[in-house]
């Protein structure tokens, strides 16, 4: 019953052409915009990044570019973020010791990623180490080794 009020509503309405929207009705600020317009660079900016879907990229790029920022002056001198993927963001660092320094704040940097990009986009830090080490020199070496391999990496 209660549908078929509806119908007969919804039919009575499209007689007097008041059928409701299912989008609300957008009001114009100001003047129309033509499209040869010139407009505010932000705004412009904005569009460009939504059209071609750029919008996550940038806020990442901007997140990488104002690291020192984020993680404070000290984790910043001795790290490097490198790249973001699948909600893994990859984070260099110069020593084994502030490896394990960034190791022990990846949940805390997850949050603070978090607050900066939005909630969910940041799932998981990795963490790489120094990838040269420095070769001892001198004439005590084996030919061959690659050096200390259990301080570095």
């Amino acid at each position: 019953m209660a549908r078929e009020k509806l119908a007969q509503a919804k039919a009575d309405a499209a007689k007097r052409g008041q059928l409701p929207r299912r989008e609300p009705r957008r009001k114009a600020a100001g003047p129309r915009r033509e499209a040869g317009d010139p407009q505010l660079f932000g705004r412009a900016i904005s569009d460009l990044l939504a059209d071609r879907g750029w919008e996550r990229s940038a806020a990442v790029g901007g997140v990488f570019g104002r690291w020192i920022d984020i993680v404070g002056p000290d984790l910043a001198a001795h790290t490097k973020p490198e790249s973001f993927e699948d909600g893994e963001v990859l984070i260099a660092a110069d020593s084994t010791a502030w490896a394990t320094q960034v190791r022990l704040l990846a949940r805390t940097l997850v949050r603070r990623l978090n607050e900066e990009l939005g909630d969910g986009t940041v799932t998981k830090v990795k963490v790489r180490g120094p990838q040269n080490a420095p070769r001892p020199t001198g004439g005590l070496r084996v030919t061959g080794s690659r050096g200390p391999g259990d301080t570095y990496g």
